[in-house]
C-alpha cells in the first residue's frame, strides 16, 4: 500500500501498456480496477532484495518516481511475472524484446570476475547475503542460505545477468571451497559430474561458508610463462570448463585466445593476480568436437555435451566443455586457423 505501508492480496491483469490490480471480493475479483501501474518509462528490478522477509519481490518504478513492490508466490512465478511486464515495458521495441529473451538463458560471465571479491561481498553485513537458521530432516543448521537465496543475490548484485549464469558462478564458488552443501537435498546434488548439476537453484537445497572461505588460497605452484606468449593479440576469450590431467576433475576456467603468437592460456578464476595456471602454443595443435552422445573416451565422469578436444603436438590431450553448441563452434572457429 502506498499510504498504509500494509500486504493486501490484488489479482492483477497484465496489459500492453498498463498493469490493472482489483481487490478481491469473495474469492473472486471486483469489476472495476482498484489502480493502475503505467509502464511507459518504468525500470523493473527483479530480483528485488529491500525487504530481507520477502524474496519474491518485483519492484516497478514508475517514470513519476511511484515505486511499487509486488510479492509472488514462489520464485517460478515471480520471474515469469518479471519478464512478461519487462517485454510490455518494451513492447514498442522488438529489437529488445528479442535481447531481453536471449539475456534470461544467457551465458557470458564478466571478464573481470573475482570469486574473492564476490565472496567479501557475500560476508558484508549490510548488503550480504542473508544468513538464516533451517531445518532440514531434524538437522538443525545455523547460518545458511538457499541456492535459489544465493542466485537472486548474484543477480541483484549485478554478477550475472541470468540465472543460469548465477548457477555457473555459484557452482565456481562450491569447487574452490568458498562455499559448501549442508542437508540432503544440496549434498547429494555433488555427486553429478556436470557443473550446471552440482549447485541447485532451490529454495530447498541449503548451503553455508565454508570454514576456510575468508582465507582460501591455493597451495599450487605457479606456472611460469614466457613473457612473449602473453604478449599476442587477444582473439576470443570467455568462460570453458576444463577436465584437469591429474585428478580428472572440471572446473571453470577463464580462457584466453592469442594470435601471433599463437597460444591458449586458461585462468582461474578464484585468484586475484592476473596470471595463467596453464597454457600451450597452438602450432601443429589439432582441435575437433566430440559427440553428443554419451561420454566419449578420455572424459572421465558423467560430463557430455557440447564438448571439444585439443591434442597439442606432444600428444597432450585437453578436454573443454562450452555451455552450448553454438559456442562450441565459435571456439573451434577461431582456434583452427591459429593451429
Amino acid at each position: 500500500g502506498h499510504v498504509v505501508r500494509n500486504w493486501k492480496v490484488r489479482w492483477f491483469v497484465l496489459l500492453q501498456d498498463k498493469l490493472l490490480y482489483y481487490k478481491i471480493e469473495g474469492g473472486k475479483k471486483e469489476s472495476s480496477p482498484k489502480g493502475r501501474i503505467l509502464l511507459d518509462g518504468c525500470t523493473i528490478i527483479c530480483p528485488c532484495l529491500e525487504y530481507e522477509n520477502r524474496p519474491l519481490l518485483i519492484k516497478l518504478k514508475t517514470k513519476t518516481n511511484t515505486d511499487y513492490f509486488l510479492e509472488c508466490c514462489s520464485r517460478e512465478e515471480r520471474d515469469s511475472w518479471a519478464l512478461d511486464i519487462t517485454g510490455a515495458i518494451h513492447a514498442g521495441h522488438p529489437v529488445q524484446v528479442q535481447e531481453l529473451h536471449r539475456m534470461k538463458n544467457s551465458f557470458k560471465l564478466l571478464d573481470n570476475i573475482s570469486l574473492h571479491d564476490i565472496v567479501e561481498r557475500m560476508y558484508d553485513s549490510n548488503t550480504g547475503i542473508k544468513l538464516t537458521r533451517n531445518l532440514d530432516q531434524g538437522n538443525r543448521y545455523k547460518e545458511t542460505f538457499t541456492g535459489s537465496a544465493l542466485v537472486d543475490w548474484l543477480i541483484s548484485n549485478s554478477f550475472a545477468v541470468s540465472r543460469f549464469e548465477a548457477v555457473t558462478l555459484a557452482s565456481m564458488l562450491m569447487d574452490e571451497n568458498f562455499i559448501r552443501p549442508v542437508g540432503t537435498r544440496s549434498t547429494e546434488a555433488t555427486r553429478f559430474s556436470d557443473p550446471s548439476e552440482k549447485f541447485l537453484d532451490d529454495s530447498t537445497a541449503l548451503y553455508m561458508f565454508a570454514e576456510n572461505s575468508k582465507k582460501n588460497t591455493s597451495s599450487k605452484e605457479e606456472v611460469q610463462f614466457n613473457i612473449s606468449e602473453l604478449s599476442g593479440t587477444i582473439v576470443k576469450q570467455g568462460f570453458l570448463v576444463k577436465q584437469g590431467h591429474k585428478r580428472k576433475n572440471w572446473k571453470v576456467r577463464k580462457f584466453v585466445l592469442r594470435a601471433d603468437p599463437a597460444f591458449l592460456h586458461y585462468y582461474d578464476p578464484t585468484k586475484e593476480e592476473n596470471k595463467p595456471v596453464g597454457g600451450f602454443s597452438l602450432r601443429g595443435c589439432l582441435v575437433s568436437a566430440l559427440e553428443d552422445n554419451g561420454v566419449p573416451a578420455g572424459v572421465k565422469g558423467n560430463v557430455q555435451g557440447n564438448l571439444f578436444k585439443i591434442i597439442t603436438k606432444n600428444d597432450i590431450h585437453y578436454y573443454i566443455q562450452a555451455s552450448s553448441k553454438a559456442e562450441r563452434v565459435q571456439w573451434i572457429e577461431a582456434i583452427k586457423p591459429l593451429t
